[in-house]
């Protein structure tokens, strides 16, 4: 407390005595035992209250003794009794939890984790997934500027997360309990298969697969890849004590279009232990992608030649460049790029008329815009002779498709006739166009979409100057190619019949995350986020179906199918608010990934004790263990001292004793006949 605040205590301690005396001393001629005691009363109330208006703040030293944390991390997957340690994993906890010396050293918490990390219920070990790196994300979070040791009770073999070896923060000491058999069997493991989502129609797709052996002696192995039971790929492999891992690369035929289940086999004529992870399935989408487009010019253009090269980037589009006279029949081509329209394409648009395609319309100083308005209903062009330079807007809410804005405001102008451009029907626009800084609402490059019909109209010739300037910006033509790629793909992708659009794989292994993507779309191509979406999934040989709702995130409807036993399933997605519906179907495969060990991984244990500068220990060892914590002086217990500090009218006892001076002295005086 500070002086001025002590002096007016003291000077409240003697004005409420003052009061007192007045007001029961000095006006009574005839002084009793009673009298004095009401003025004390009196006396102790008007400093009470004098102390709470005076209000001084009160400050108090507490000493606490803080000891060291110490998280035991028992890992509750299912792998500890794929393992037969499940036993060892409860003997150690009971035995760690009963250590009395332990507990007045440290201040022992227990969690489990497999997938999660959570503090310990129970010990069930039916963890679908290990994540031991999760494990110290969490503990950095509990414990972030404390130096503490751990005791991580596990088999070390981890199915989620990245290498938990160097995962673990510096002011942790680590400590495993190596869970399960180290003795060497004898195992051969498909550890792993990377293959692409998707490969095209009638094209070869690369995979590669890493196998890793369990062994001494050397052995011999057949691999072999199956689609529909039959062999599509084998390969004679050899394996030592010296040659555990390979990785084998290779390709495979898309021969049919859809999604393809392959199975991996890795067999030998050895026995084996473990023969569950012997074999793998993997899916892949096989989509026929291949466009055959017309590039239809009547003039020479350095813009032809940067489109052409620009979209045969990707090796499944065929640019042909024609003149419109020379084309007979549009049955050939799937996607029509109409450059600078004139009289002359008039049998291009009677053509189209009855084939259908979708068509990439460019204009500028060359087209003739009264030909071209006759032949389209999108725009309306209202233009003079006079030629201007027009930049680029990008459209942050344009959404038919995934595009970044590229820097389009600092690229070239494009050249065009002066004029305006009116939309005729409903188009979404990605760029506008713009003249000396100022945004006009002239579109720059704009879409429609009429019934099953696609149209794209880019305004403004030059377009080689945009490939070139991206190319002097990042040296490399990737901006402007994969501008050109996603146009043509929305215009080679035939038109979607409703408004929903749903992602999900073809084939999930038992264990993992099961989650289906929808977005809905209304008829402006918005996404909607007021659709109530919902899907009935139904096992196709059980017909057990069940029904969910899809939850709104910030840009699509998910739900998460967790739990489905292993099977083939169909499932349905409908919208409440329209009759919009979809339909698929997936597998969930036999495939446990915690059934996939033989033995613990102390090597990865090991190199994470030593990286802490802890020490790895087996189950028979506890005892060692719990000797060394309770020895290591890098672990003391603090004794903190803090100074809390309290204003007095907190205090309730104050209050109460105040409220009970004033009911005493009521009580004495109505008691005595003084009211």
């Amino acid at each position: 407390m500070t002086r001025t605040t002590i002096l007016l205590l003291i000077l409240s301690v003697f004005i409420a005595g003052l009061l007192s005396f007045y007001q029961y001393v000095f006006k009574v001629k005839k002084k009793s035992n009673l009298i004095y005691f009401l003025a004390f009363l009196r006396g102790m109330s008007w400093v009470t209250l004098f102390w709470l208006l005076i209000n001084p703040v009160v400050s108090r030293k507490i000493n606490e003794i803080q000891k060291t944390p110490l998280p035991v991390v028992i890992d509750n997957s299912k792998s500890i009794s794929e393992l037969k340690a499940t036993t060892s994993a409860k003997e150690l906890y009971q035995k760690i939890k009963a250590n009395k010396a332990l507990a007045d050293k440290y201040d022992v918490q227990f969690y489990s984790f497999d997938a999660s990390f959570e503090a310990l219920k129970q010990l069930d070990f039916k963890g679908k997934l290990s994540d031991i790196d999760g494990v110290s994300k969490n503990l950095k979070q509990l414990y972030r500027n404390k130096v503490h040791p751990v005791v991580l009770i596990t088999d070390g073999n981890q199915t989620l997360g990245n290498d938990y070896v160097f995962s673990f923060k510096e002011n942790a000491t680590v400590y495993p309990i190596v869970l399960g058999d180290t003795s060497t069997v004898v195992d051969l493991k498909i550890n792993q298969i990377n293959v692409n989502k998707y490969a095209f129609f009638k094209n070869k797709f690369p995979v590669e697969v890493l196998l890793l052996y369990n062994g001494d002696q050397n052995i011999s192995s057949s691999f072999t890849i199956e689609k529909d039971n039959q062999l599509v790929y084998k390969q004679q492999l050899q394996f030592s004590k010296s040659k555990t891992s390979q990785t084998i690369s290779f390709l495979l035929d898309a021969n049919s279009i859809g999604s393809a289940t392959y199975k991996a086999t890795l067999a030998s004529n050895i026995k084996e232990k473990n023969t569950y992870n012997n074999s793998k399935k993997f899916a892949v989408d096989i989509i026929d992608q291949r466009s055959e487009i017309a590039l239809v010019s009547t003039i020479n253009h350095p813009d032809i030649s940067a489109l052409k090269r620009s979209i045969e980037v990707n090796q499944q589009r065929k640019v042909t460049i024609v003149n419109p006279n020379k084309i007979k029949s549009l049955q050939n081509y799937n996607l029509l790029l109409l450059y600078q329209p004139n009289p002359a394409f008039q049998s291009i648009f009677e053509q189209n008329k009855i084939a259908q395609l979708n068509t990439f319309i460019i204009t500028g100083t060359s087209t003739d815009f009264n030909f071209l308005n006759q032949q389209q209903n999108d725009l309306q062009f209202k233009v003079s002779d006079q030629n201007e330079n027009y930049l680029a807007y990008f459209e942050s809410d344009f959404n038919l498709f995934g595009q970044e804005n590229i820097g389009f405001e600092k690229l070239p102008p494009l050249e065009h006739k002066f004029g305006t451009i009116v939309p005729k029907t409903n188009t979404i626009t990605m760029l506008f166009a713009g003249i000396n800084g100022v945004q006009l609402q002239n579109p720059l490059l704009t879409f429609a979409e009429n019934a099953n019909k696609r149209t794209a109209y880019l305004v403004g010739e030059n377009i080689w100057k945009w490939r070139l300037d991206t190319h002097l910006t990042s040296k490399s033509f990737v901006a402007f190619d994969l501008l050109t790629d996603k146009i043509i793909q929305f215009l080679a992708t035939p038109s979607r019949k409703n408004n929903l659009a749903v992602t999900y794989d073809p084939f999930y292994n038992l264990g993992e995350n099961i989650v289906i993507s929808a977005s809905y779309f209304n008829k402006n191509y918005e996404f909607d986020t007021k659709a109530q979406l919902t899907i009935v999934v139904k096992n196709t040989i059980t017909k057990a179906s069940k029904t969910y709702d899809l939850l709104k995130t910030n840009s699509q409807y998910q739900v998460n199918l967790d739990g489905l036993l292993p099977g083939n399933y169909a499932f349905t997605i409908s919208v409440k608010q329209s009759n919009a519906k979809f339909s698929g179907a997936f597998e969930v495969a036999d495939f446990d990934l915690e059934k996939q060990f033989v033995n613990p991984d102390n090597t990865r244990l090991t190199q994470l004790s030593n990286r802490t500068k802890g020490a790895i220990f087996y189950p028979n060892q506890l005892e060692n263990l719990l000797k060394q914590l309770e020895a290591d002086e890098r672990y003391l217990s603090v004794q903190k001292q803090t100074i809390n500090k309290s204003p007095l009218i907190e205090w309730k006892a104050i209050l109460v004793f105040l409220i009970s001076l004033l009911a005493l002295e009521w009580f004495v005086r109505k008691y005595f006949g003084l009211l």
